[in-house]
C-alpha cells in the first residue's frame, strides 16, 4: 500500500484517533520500570503514547505523515508530547540501532521479515510485544484480505523463541461492531537461560487506569 493511501486512511478516519491501547500490553505496563520504548508502525499512537504517560521514552515509527501528525497531537493532548519523537520511515528499510531500547512493541504489523533487527535492537533484558492478525479457516473480517500479510500458525511464536517468552496467546476475539478476527500474540524478553525471573501480571487493569478517557 502507498504512503498516499494510508494517508487518506488515517484522514478518513478508517483508524480511531483516541483508540485504546493493547490490553495485555497495558497488564504488562505495570510490571515494566520505564526506559527507551521503541513502537513500530505507531499509527496514530494508540500505544505509544500509553507507554508515554507511563514512564517510557518513545519513539514512534510509521510510514503515514498523516498517522504521525495524528499520534502528536494525541501525545500534545495528554500532555507528554516532550516525552515522544515521531519518525517518518519505510519499516521495511528501517535502520534499528542495535541494544537501544527497554521495550519494542509491534501492533497489527506483519514484522516477521524484520524480526531479527527488531530483537536485535532490544537492550539485554528488554521486552518484546508483538500482536498481529492470524491465517485461520474460520470466518473473520477483520485484518489483510490476504494471508500474505497475516502470520501462519506458530510464525510468531517461532520467531521469538531465541528470547524468553513470557506470554503467548492465539484466539478468535469479537470486537464491539461485531466483527471477528484471529490474533496472535506474545510477550518476550531479551535473557538467556534455564533459570528466570517471571513477573506478576494482572489478570485486568484497574478501570482508573484507563488511557482513553
Amino acid at each position: 500500500m502507498t504512503d498516499w493511501a494510508w494517508d487518506e486512511r488515517f484522514r478518513e478516519g478508517e483508524y480511531p484517533v483516541n483508540a485504546e491501547p493493547s490490553p495485555l500490553l497495558k497488564r504488562f505496563v505495570a510490571t515494566l520500570d520505564g526506559g527507551r520504548a521503541l513502537d513500530v508502525a505507531t499509527g496514530t499512537g494508540r500505544n505509544a503514547v500509553y507507554l508515554a504517560e507511563h514512564g517510557h521514552d518513545v519513539v514512534g515509527l510509521d510510514r503515514s505523515i498523516e498517522g504521525l501528525r495524528l499520534a502528536r497531537e494525541r501525545a500534545t493532548e495528554r500532555g507528554v508530547e516532550d516525552r515522544c519523537a515521531w519518525v517518518q520511515t519505510d519499516l521495511g528499510e528501517h535502520t534499528f540501532a542495535a541494544e537501544a531500547y527497554d521495550l519494542i512493541t509491534v501492533s497489527f504489523f506483519r514484522v516477521v521479515d524484520r524480526l531479527p533487527d527488531v530483537m536485535e535492537a532490544l537492550r539485554p533484558g528488554g521486552v518484546l510485544f508483538v500482536e498481529h492478525h492470524l491465517r485461520t479457516t474460520d470466518e473473520v473480517a477483520v485484518g489483510p484480505v490476504g494471508e500474505r500479510y497475516r502470520f501462519g500458525a506458530n510464525e510468531l511464536l517461532h520467531g521469538a523463541l531465541s528470547l524468553t517468552v513470557l506470554h503467548f496467546e492465539t484466539r478468535t476475539e469479537r470486537r464491539d461492531d461485531g466483527r471477528r478476527s484471529a490474533v496472535g500474540r506474545v510477550v518476550a524478553r531479551k535473557t538467556h537461560g534455564q533459570r528466570q525471573s517471571y513477573p506478576e501480571v494482572p489478570d485486568s487493569v484497574p478501570d482508573a487506569d484507563s488511557s482513553s478517557e
